[in-house]
């Protein structure tokens, strides 16, 4: 039986989202039966894979980098599920919105600063002006939110997903 090539990506967010997908405990063992993860943080991968099932992504889209990596990851998975509220709706990154980004790292680098007082350019990411959802770059097939989800709502989606049925677009989870 062939395998479904399964990745995850972080993206603006707090990694809460993989540690759900950590606390699944010995089910992994079982759904490693079926699934190869074939890129995330949790795996040596450097560069996205062309032809993935299922892409779980976590965090908003909040700098250039990640509107890049955002649209790479559509171009080659088939199925896109927006991974927990900040994917969903954008939120603890999106809170940043209502303060221009160059005011916003002028407060942070320069007189939140004990020693430097620069605003870093090197290995940094251009910021968006605002810090957005998945689906307002991307195409998102399904939903799940939750900060983070449960990992009993997320092995459920996988589980479904790889018995065939698809669950609701929009999955009726207490957001929060």
């Amino acid at each position: 039986m062939k395998k479904v090539k399964v990745a995850t990506a972080w993206l603006d967010g707090c990694s809460g989202c993989h540690m759900s997908l950590l606390d699944m405990d010995a089910v992994i063992i079982s759904l490693a039966r079926k699934i190869d993860i074939v890129y995330g943080p949790l795996v040596d991968a450097q560069e996205f894979p062309e032809d993935v099932d299922i892409t779980l992504v976590e965090g908003a889209v909040s700098s250039q980098e990640d509107l890049n990596r955002i649209q790479k990851i559509r171009q080659r998975t088939n199925l896109l599920i927006a991974l927990g509220d900040c994917a969903v709706t954008g939120n603890v990154p999106a809170m940043r919105n209502s303060i221009p980004v160059n005011k916003l790292l002028q407060r942070i680098y320069v007189e939140g600063a004990q020693e430097g007082k620069t605003i870093p350019t090197l290995g940094v990411p251009p910021l968006l002006k605002h810090a957005r959802p998945l689906r307002e770059f991307v195409k998102v097939d399904l939903c799940l939110p939750g900060c983070p989800p449960p990992a009993k709502s997320i092995v459920g989606v996988i589980t479904n997903l790889l018995e065939g049925k698809k669950p609701e677009a929009n999955l009726t989870l207490k957001f929060g």
